[in-house]
């Protein structure tokens, strides 16, 4: 992976090099940091980068920082004006993924309460592509893990402790020869993948765990309920999903800011309906690539450019 050059810490633009953090602190370790996922996207043909609903995006940093009691001093539009200026400084023309990240900057051993530790967040963004290839599909399984449940830690929130969940599953997965993993949750309903939301298509309907179900509330996931009802005129449930229902669908996807979306054709050693990418997931994924790097107009209002016009810079 190729490091930025640029951090955004202690609300400055320092060399990537020079934002660092001690052992001792207090987030490094408890595990009491919150973060986000961004994503940014070149379109070439207009020399521009766009970023992915971030306002969706920090309104959510903000919502997680509050379920920690950690509280930054700043707001949506202060965090959305700093990632612009980080971005402008790395002057990235290609796809590229955003990470801001919340944390209690002591350095201590000592679990205080939220009211005594100072809160900071950092900012960095890197080139990137995704995370998976949506040609052939993903061969997935389910975990032995449970999704950890909303009263234990907070599944609405991106609480870094919390994704321990998702390493111990997803590592198991990857070791048994498959390419990722759904976890179910204590009610033995399906709750996500791996840092993704779940989607199944049965009998041409789109089904999607409900967000009481110990799921994240994904704004990928937000985005493609819209696509599907408004642009593919498939109907979406948001409902739970049995484990054994998975197995007798049409199609199924994962969904998120880093993943995109990432076709499933097998789940368990079975072939999930022919085993091949389905017409709706197909289709979906084309009108979100599309979306996302700015070229559908009725969607630019979700795509927030990063860099002024050459007039306005002259200007």
């Amino acid at each position: 992976m190729s490091l930025p050059k640029f951090a955004w810490f202690r609300r400055q633009i320092v060399p990537y090099g020079e934002a660092k953090v001690g052992v001792l602190t207090h987030t490094l370790n408890y595990g009491t940091g919150i973060f986000a996922g961004l994503r940014g996207y070149w379109n070439g043909a207009e020399k521009q980068l766009f970023v992915f609903r971030p306002a969706d995006h920090f309104r959510r940093f903000l919502q997680s920082a509050k379920l920690l009691s950690m509280d930054f001093g700043l707001s949506e539009d202060d965090l959305f004006h700093s990632l612009l200026a980080l971005l402008r400084a790395e002057d990235y023309q290609q796809d590229c993924y955003i990470r801001p990240f919340g944390y209690f900057a002591d350095e201590t051993i000592s679990s205080s309460q939220p009211g005594e530790l100072r809160a900071e967040v950092s900012m960095v963004a890197i080139p990137f592509k995704g995370l998976t290839s949506r040609e052939n599909g993903l061969h997935v399984t389910v975990s032995s893990w449970r999704r950890i449940d909303d009263t234990m830690i907070p599944a609405r929130g991106k609480i870094a402790g919390g994704y321990v969940n998702t390493f111990l599953a997803r590592t198991d997965a990857l070791r048994a020869g498959f390419d990722d993993v759904l976890l179910l949750n204590n009610d033995g309903h399906v709750s996500e993948g791996s840092l993704t939301n779940f989607f199944l298509i049965r009998n041409g309907v789109a089904c999607t765990p409900p967000i009481t179900d110990n799921i994240l509330e994904g704004i990928t996931r937000n985005s493609l309920i819209t696509l599907l009802r408004q642009e593919l005129g498939i109907p979406v449930e948001e409902r739970p999903i049995d484990r054994s229902e998975i197995y007798v669908g049409d199609e199924a996807f994962l969904c998120g800011t880093a993943t995109q979306l990432a076709p499933i054709t097998r789940i368990d050693y079975r072939a999930l309906g022919t085993g091949k990418v389905g017409p709706i997931t197909g289709a979906l994924s084309e009108l979100q690539d599309r979306l996302v790097h700015g070229y559908d107009e009725k969607y630019l209002h979700w795509c927030a450019p990063v860099y002024q016009p050459a007039e306005a810079d002259a200007g």
